[in-house]
Protein backbone atom coordinates (compact mmCIF):
# COMPACT_ATOMS: atom_id res chain seq x y z
CA UNK A 1 0.00 0.00 0.00
CA UNK A 2 1.50 3.46 -1.06
CA UNK A 3 2.23 5.70 2.19
CA UNK A 4 0.56 8.40 0.38
CA UNK A 5 -3.02 7.26 -0.48
CA UNK A 6 -5.64 9.08 -2.24
CA UNK A 7 -8.42 9.70 -0.06
CA UNK A 8 -12.23 10.25 -0.64
CA UNK A 9 -14.15 11.07 2.39
CA UNK A 10 -18.45 11.40 1.62
CA UNK A 11 -20.10 13.17 3.71
CA UNK A 12 -23.91 15.01 3.08
CA UNK A 13 -25.22 18.12 4.96
CA UNK A 14 -27.86 16.80 6.89
CA UNK A 15 -26.66 18.74 9.78
CA UNK A 16 -23.29 20.72 9.88
CA UNK A 17 -21.68 18.07 11.78
CA UNK A 18 -21.32 15.78 9.19
CA UNK A 19 -19.42 18.32 7.02
CA UNK A 20 -17.56 19.46 9.89
CA UNK A 21 -16.20 15.98 11.07
CA UNK A 22 -15.26 15.67 7.52
CA UNK A 23 -13.28 18.99 7.49
CA UNK A 24 -11.48 17.51 10.73
CA UNK A 25 -10.40 14.31 9.26
CA UNK A 26 -9.27 16.56 5.85
CA UNK A 27 -7.10 18.67 8.29
CA UNK A 28 -5.90 15.87 9.78
CA UNK A 29 -4.73 13.64 6.66
CA UNK A 30 -3.04 16.92 5.14
CA UNK A 31 -1.19 17.52 8.21
CA UNK A 32 0.18 13.75 8.57
CA UNK A 33 1.52 13.94 5.21
CA UNK A 34 -1.31 12.79 2.73
CA UNK A 35 -1.65 14.73 -0.49
CA UNK A 36 -4.53 13.79 -2.15
CA UNK A 37 -7.75 14.28 0.31
CA UNK A 38 -10.99 15.05 -1.02
CA UNK A 39 -14.34 15.94 0.85
CA UNK A 40 -17.14 15.11 -1.64
CA UNK A 41 -21.13 15.42 -0.64
CA UNK A 42 -22.51 12.57 -2.32
CA UNK A 43 -26.32 13.62 -2.17
CA UNK A 44 -25.28 16.99 -2.99
CA UNK A 45 -23.04 16.15 -6.28
CA UNK A 46 -25.23 13.21 -7.34
CA UNK A 47 -28.55 14.00 -6.56
CA UNK A 48 -28.85 17.59 -6.18
CA UNK A 49 -32.77 17.91 -6.50
CA UNK A 50 -33.16 14.82 -4.31
CA UNK A 51 -30.87 16.70 -2.11
CA UNK A 52 -32.85 19.79 -1.91
CA UNK A 53 -36.51 18.18 -1.34
CA UNK A 54 -35.06 16.04 1.71
CA UNK A 55 -32.64 18.95 3.52
CA UNK A 56 -36.05 20.90 3.13
CA UNK A 57 -37.83 18.21 5.14
CA UNK A 58 -35.52 17.69 7.33
CA UNK A 59 -35.14 21.79 8.07
CA UNK A 60 -39.23 21.67 8.24
CA UNK A 61 -38.91 18.85 10.75
CA UNK A 62 -37.44 20.74 12.86
CA UNK A 63 -39.75 22.99 12.84
CA UNK A 64 -43.00 21.31 12.64
CA UNK A 65 -41.70 19.24 15.81
CA UNK A 66 -42.20 22.52 17.88
CA UNK A 67 -45.60 21.87 17.66
CA UNK A 68 -45.58 17.67 17.99
CA UNK A 69 -45.38 17.07 14.39
CA UNK A 70 -41.85 15.53 14.96
CA UNK A 71 -41.70 12.76 11.77
CA UNK A 72 -38.03 12.77 11.61
CA UNK A 73 -38.25 11.26 15.37
CA UNK A 74 -40.76 9.08 14.57
CA UNK A 75 -38.86 7.71 11.60
CA UNK A 76 -35.65 7.54 13.45
CA UNK A 77 -37.25 5.21 16.26
CA UNK A 78 -39.13 2.94 13.80
CA UNK A 79 -36.07 2.19 11.69
CA UNK A 80 -33.28 2.54 14.63
CA UNK A 81 -33.50 -1.22 15.36
CA UNK A 82 -33.57 -2.83 12.10
CA UNK A 83 -32.45 -0.81 8.55
CA UNK A 84 -34.38 -2.75 6.95
CA UNK A 85 -37.20 -0.83 7.58
CA UNK A 86 -35.61 2.51 6.15
CA UNK A 87 -37.30 2.78 2.78
CA UNK A 88 -36.18 6.18 2.34
CA UNK A 89 -32.41 5.02 3.23
CA UNK A 90 -32.55 1.93 0.89
CA UNK A 91 -33.35 4.47 -2.21
CA UNK A 92 -30.70 6.49 -0.96
CA UNK A 93 -28.23 3.66 -1.30
CA UNK A 94 -29.94 2.45 -4.76
CA UNK A 95 -29.33 6.09 -6.45
CA UNK A 96 -25.82 6.79 -4.25
CA UNK A 97 -24.15 3.68 -6.52
CA UNK A 98 -24.28 5.01 -9.33
CA UNK A 99 -22.60 8.43 -8.83
CA UNK A 100 -19.99 6.90 -6.23
CA UNK A 101 -18.81 4.71 -8.80
CA UNK A 102 -18.14 7.40 -11.04
CA UNK A 103 -16.46 9.64 -8.45
CA UNK A 104 -14.39 6.58 -7.88
CA UNK A 105 -13.23 6.38 -11.79
CA UNK A 106 -12.69 9.62 -11.23
CA UNK A 107 -10.72 10.28 -7.94
CA UNK A 108 -8.96 6.47 -8.04
CA UNK A 109 -8.94 7.04 -4.30
CA UNK A 110 -7.42 4.10 -2.22
CA UNK A 111 -9.81 4.54 0.90
CA UNK A 112 -13.09 6.07 1.51
CA UNK A 113 -14.22 7.29 4.68
CA UNK A 114 -17.80 7.94 5.71
CA UNK A 115 -18.82 10.11 7.96
CA UNK A 116 -22.69 9.97 6.91
CA UNK A 117 -24.18 6.50 6.89
CA UNK A 118 -24.40 5.66 3.21
CA UNK A 119 -24.81 1.93 2.83
CA UNK A 120 -24.09 2.40 -0.71
CA UNK A 121 -20.03 3.26 0.06
CA UNK A 122 -19.05 -0.49 1.72
CA UNK A 123 -21.03 -2.19 -1.11
CA UNK A 124 -19.10 -0.11 -4.10
CA UNK A 125 -15.95 -0.39 -2.01
CA UNK A 126 -16.02 -3.93 -1.20
CA UNK A 127 -16.49 -4.98 -5.12
CA UNK A 128 -13.38 -2.87 -5.62
CA UNK A 129 -11.37 -4.12 -3.60
CA UNK A 130 -11.29 -0.43 -1.49
CA UNK A 131 -10.79 0.11 1.91
CA UNK A 132 -13.78 1.49 3.48
CA UNK A 133 -14.16 3.24 7.15
CA UNK A 134 -17.48 4.49 9.19
CA UNK A 135 -16.49 7.46 11.33
CA UNK A 136 -19.93 7.85 13.71
CA UNK A 137 -20.79 11.52 14.58
CA UNK A 138 -22.95 11.16 17.21
CA UNK A 139 -23.45 9.63 20.73
CA UNK A 140 -26.28 7.05 19.71
CA UNK A 141 -26.19 4.22 17.31
CA UNK A 142 -28.66 4.05 15.00
CA UNK A 143 -29.27 0.70 11.93
CA UNK A 144 -28.36 2.85 9.26
CA UNK A 145 -24.30 3.69 10.02
CA UNK A 146 -24.14 -0.60 10.21
CA UNK A 147 -23.20 -2.68 7.21
CA UNK A 148 -21.20 -6.10 7.21
CA UNK A 149 -18.57 -4.42 4.81
CA UNK A 150 -17.56 -2.01 6.60
CA UNK A 151 -13.26 -2.44 7.73
CA UNK A 152 -13.46 -0.44 10.24
CA UNK A 153 -15.85 1.59 12.40
CA UNK A 154 -14.42 4.79 14.88
CA UNK A 155 -17.22 5.40 17.44
CA UNK A 156 -17.38 8.52 20.76
CA UNK A 157 -17.58 6.01 23.38
CA UNK A 158 -17.35 2.26 25.39
CA UNK A 159 -20.50 2.40 25.06
CA UNK A 160 -21.27 2.41 21.11
CA UNK A 161 -18.57 -0.39 20.76
CA UNK A 162 -20.20 -2.60 22.90
CA UNK A 163 -23.46 -2.09 20.95
CA UNK A 164 -21.96 -2.81 17.92
CA UNK A 165 -20.23 -5.70 18.87
CA UNK A 166 -23.61 -6.84 20.36
CA UNK A 167 -24.95 -6.73 16.49
CA UNK A 168 -22.51 -9.07 15.54
CA UNK A 169 -19.55 -7.27 14.56
CA UNK A 170 -15.84 -7.87 15.37
CA UNK A 171 -13.94 -5.66 18.31
CA UNK A 172 -11.22 -5.44 16.17
CA UNK A 173 -13.60 -3.72 13.76
CA UNK A 174 -14.41 -0.96 16.29
CA UNK A 175 -12.28 1.67 17.55
CA UNK A 176 -13.26 3.81 20.50
CA UNK A 177 -11.65 7.31 18.99
CA UNK A 178 -13.80 9.94 19.70
CA UNK A 179 -15.67 12.01 17.66
CA UNK A 180 -13.49 14.57 15.32
CA UNK A 181 -13.76 17.61 15.69
CA UNK A 182 -11.49 20.75 13.74
CA UNK A 183 -7.61 22.02 14.99
CA UNK A 184 -8.85 24.70 16.27
CA UNK A 185 -11.14 23.38 19.12
CA UNK A 186 -8.07 20.88 20.06
CA UNK A 187 -5.29 23.96 21.33
CA UNK A 188 -4.81 24.30 24.76
CA UNK A 189 -6.69 27.19 25.61
CA UNK A 190 -5.24 30.86 25.54
CA UNK A 191 -7.81 32.78 26.44
CA UNK A 192 -9.19 33.09 29.75
CA UNK A 193 -12.59 32.66 30.78
CA UNK A 194 -14.06 36.15 31.10
CA UNK A 195 -14.94 37.53 34.83
CA UNK A 196 -18.40 38.25 33.75
CA UNK A 197 -20.43 35.47 33.13
CA UNK A 198 -21.11 34.61 29.32
CA UNK A 199 -23.80 32.83 28.06
CA UNK A 200 -22.99 31.42 24.82
CA UNK A 201 -26.13 30.79 22.90
CA UNK A 202 -26.05 28.78 19.36
CA UNK A 203 -28.96 29.59 17.34
CA UNK A 204 -28.43 28.98 13.51
CA UNK A 205 -31.10 26.25 13.84
CA UNK A 206 -34.35 27.68 12.13
CA UNK A 207 -36.30 25.55 14.63
CA UNK A 208 -35.34 28.03 17.52
CA UNK A 209 -36.79 31.31 15.58
CA UNK A 210 -40.58 30.87 17.30
CA UNK A 211 -38.72 31.24 21.16
CA UNK A 212 -35.14 32.59 20.83
CA UNK A 213 -37.14 36.22 21.74
CA UNK A 214 -38.37 34.63 25.01
CA UNK A 215 -35.55 32.82 25.45
CA UNK A 216 -33.11 35.89 25.61
CA UNK A 217 -35.71 37.97 27.79
CA UNK A 218 -35.34 34.93 30.56
CA UNK A 219 -31.89 34.29 30.65
CA UNK A 220 -31.08 38.41 30.66
CA UNK A 221 -32.53 38.47 33.95
CA UNK A 222 -30.25 36.78 35.44
CA UNK A 223 -27.66 38.40 37.44
CA UNK A 224 -24.17 39.81 36.28
CA UNK A 225 -24.39 37.92 33.07
CA UNK A 226 -24.16 38.89 29.13
CA UNK A 227 -25.98 36.76 26.49
CA UNK A 228 -23.83 36.22 23.25
CA UNK A 229 -26.49 34.53 20.40
CA UNK A 230 -24.53 33.25 17.25
CA UNK A 231 -27.21 33.10 14.86
CA UNK A 232 -24.80 31.60 11.78
CA UNK A 233 -26.63 31.93 8.50
CA UNK A 234 -30.21 32.06 9.81
CA UNK A 235 -30.59 35.96 8.74
CA UNK A 236 -34.10 36.11 9.29
CA UNK A 237 -33.82 35.72 13.34
CA UNK A 238 -30.17 37.83 12.96
CA UNK A 239 -32.24 40.72 11.57
CA UNK A 240 -35.19 40.57 14.22
CA UNK A 241 -33.32 40.17 17.49
CA UNK A 242 -30.73 42.55 16.27
CA UNK A 243 -33.90 44.99 15.74
CA UNK A 244 -35.37 43.98 18.82
CA UNK A 245 -32.18 44.07 21.48
CA UNK A 246 -30.18 46.47 19.81
CA UNK A 247 -30.76 48.64 23.22
CA UNK A 248 -30.32 45.86 25.53
CA UNK A 249 -27.33 45.89 27.50
CA UNK A 250 -25.51 42.60 28.27
CA UNK A 251 -26.83 41.25 24.42
CA UNK A 252 -24.47 40.47 21.97
CA UNK A 253 -26.24 39.05 18.70
CA UNK A 254 -23.77 37.61 15.96
CA UNK A 255 -24.43 36.18 12.54
CA UNK A 256 -21.96 33.94 10.83
CA UNK A 257 -18.42 33.67 12.61
CA UNK A 258 -15.73 31.76 11.87
CA UNK A 259 -14.08 31.83 15.67
CA UNK A 260 -16.54 30.09 17.19
CA UNK A 261 -14.05 28.49 19.28
CA UNK A 262 -12.98 31.53 20.59
CA UNK A 263 -16.44 32.42 22.01
CA UNK A 264 -16.61 28.86 23.53
CA UNK A 265 -13.09 29.49 25.33
CA UNK A 266 -14.36 32.55 26.93
CA UNK A 267 -17.91 31.68 27.55
CA UNK A 268 -19.05 30.48 31.13
CA UNK A 269 -21.87 27.45 29.99
CA UNK A 270 -23.34 26.94 25.93
CA UNK A 271 -27.01 26.46 25.17
CA UNK A 272 -27.12 24.08 21.99
CA UNK A 273 -29.12 22.06 20.44
CA UNK A 274 -28.07 18.46 20.51
CA UNK A 275 -25.96 17.72 17.29
CA UNK A 276 -22.71 15.27 18.33
CA UNK A 277 -20.02 17.92 16.86
CA UNK A 278 -21.29 20.67 18.42
CA UNK A 279 -21.53 18.89 22.11
CA UNK A 280 -17.68 16.86 21.39
CA UNK A 281 -16.61 20.68 20.77
CA UNK A 282 -17.69 21.74 24.42
CA UNK A 283 -16.35 18.83 26.02
CA UNK A 284 -13.09 19.68 24.22
CA UNK A 285 -13.92 23.13 25.64
CA UNK A 286 -14.83 21.79 28.87
CA UNK A 287 -17.87 24.13 28.67
CA UNK A 288 -21.27 23.21 30.70
CA UNK A 289 -23.91 22.24 27.96
CA UNK A 290 -27.26 23.56 28.53
CA UNK A 291 -29.78 21.96 25.62
CA UNK A 292 -33.05 23.60 25.43
CA UNK A 293 -36.32 20.86 24.15
CA UNK A 294 -33.99 18.30 21.90
CA UNK A 295 -35.51 17.28 18.75
CA UNK A 296 -36.46 13.58 18.77
CA UNK A 297 -34.05 11.30 17.01
CA UNK A 298 -30.32 11.20 17.43
CA UNK A 299 -30.46 14.85 18.83
CA UNK A 300 -32.43 13.70 21.79
CA UNK A 301 -30.66 10.32 22.24
CA UNK A 302 -26.78 12.45 22.26
CA UNK A 303 -28.49 14.53 24.96
CA UNK A 304 -29.25 11.73 26.76
CA UNK A 305 -26.42 10.00 26.86
CA UNK A 306 -24.10 13.29 27.63
CA UNK A 307 -27.42 13.92 30.84
CA UNK A 308 -26.36 10.48 32.24
CA UNK A 309 -22.72 11.31 32.31
CA UNK A 310 -23.19 14.76 34.13
CA UNK A 311 -21.77 17.42 31.53
CA UNK A 312 -25.39 18.24 29.83
CA UNK A 313 -28.70 19.64 31.62
CA UNK A 314 -32.30 18.74 29.59
CA UNK A 315 -35.03 21.70 29.83
CA UNK A 316 -38.42 21.57 28.56
CA UNK A 317 -39.61 25.10 29.44
CA UNK A 318 -37.54 28.60 29.68
CA UNK A 319 -37.71 28.78 33.54
CA UNK A 320 -36.40 25.70 33.91
CA UNK A 321 -33.15 26.76 31.86
CA UNK A 322 -33.02 29.69 33.35
CA UNK A 323 -33.01 27.86 36.67
CA UNK A 324 -30.41 25.19 35.86
CA UNK A 325 -27.80 27.80 34.40
CA UNK A 326 -28.84 30.38 37.44
CA UNK A 327 -27.44 27.22 39.71
CA UNK A 328 -24.03 26.63 37.97
CA UNK A 329 -23.21 30.62 38.10
CA UNK A 330 -24.31 30.46 41.49
CA UNK A 331 -21.58 27.49 42.68
CA UNK A 332 -18.27 27.39 41.13
CA UNK A 333 -17.64 23.78 42.49
CA UNK A 334 -20.48 22.64 40.26
CA UNK A 335 -18.90 24.33 37.48
CA UNK A 336 -15.48 22.76 38.54
CA UNK A 337 -16.90 18.92 39.19
CA UNK A 338 -18.39 19.23 35.46
CA UNK A 339 -15.12 20.35 34.22
CA UNK A 340 -13.59 17.58 35.65
CA UNK A 341 -16.56 14.88 34.38
CA UNK A 342 -15.43 16.11 30.31
CA UNK A 343 -11.95 16.38 31.25
CA UNK A 344 -12.74 12.73 31.62
CA UNK A 345 -14.62 11.43 28.87
CA UNK A 346 -13.35 13.79 25.88
CA UNK A 347 -11.04 12.84 23.85
CA UNK A 348 -9.50 15.92 22.01
CA UNK A 349 -7.42 14.31 19.61
CA UNK A 350 -9.49 12.23 18.06
CA UNK A 351 -9.02 13.21 14.73
CA UNK A 352 -5.06 12.30 14.86
CA UNK A 353 -6.38 8.80 16.32
CA UNK A 354 -8.33 8.30 13.94
CA UNK A 355 -5.99 9.05 10.57
CA UNK A 356 -2.97 7.77 12.33
CA UNK A 357 -4.99 4.00 12.93
CA UNK A 358 -7.00 4.60 9.29
CA UNK A 359 -2.66 5.08 7.81
CA UNK A 360 -2.19 2.23 10.41
CA UNK A 361 -4.80 -0.37 9.15
CA UNK A 362 -4.52 0.63 5.17
CA UNK A 363 0.09 -0.11 5.57
CA UNK A 364 -0.51 -3.22 7.58
CA UNK A 365 -2.14 -4.78 4.10
CA UNK A 366 -1.93 -5.02 0.54
CA UNK A 367 -4.92 -3.07 -1.56
CA UNK A 368 -5.06 -2.65 -5.47
CA UNK A 369 -7.85 -0.70 -7.04
CA UNK A 370 -9.87 -3.04 -9.46
CA UNK A 371 -12.21 -0.85 -11.64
Amino acid sequence: MSVNPRVLILTANYGNGHIQASKALQQQFLKQGVEHVKVVDLMKEGHPLINLITTSLVNQSTKSSRIGLDYYGWSYYLTRESKRTALFQRSMNYLGKKKLRELIHKERPNVVVNTFPFGASPEVCSSLNIMNFTVLTDYALHATWLHPNVDKYYVATEELKQQIIFRGFNKERVEVSGIPVRQEFTREKSIPRHKKNIILIMASDRGVNSYMEEMLNSLAALDHCQLVVVCGRNEKLLLRLRDQFAAVKGVTILGFVDNVHEWMSQATCIVTKAGGLTLTEAIVQQLPIFIYKPYGGQEKENALYLSSRGVASISIHLEELANQINRLIRNPGLHQVIEERMKAMHRSQAAEHIVSDMMLTMNNQSFSLSI
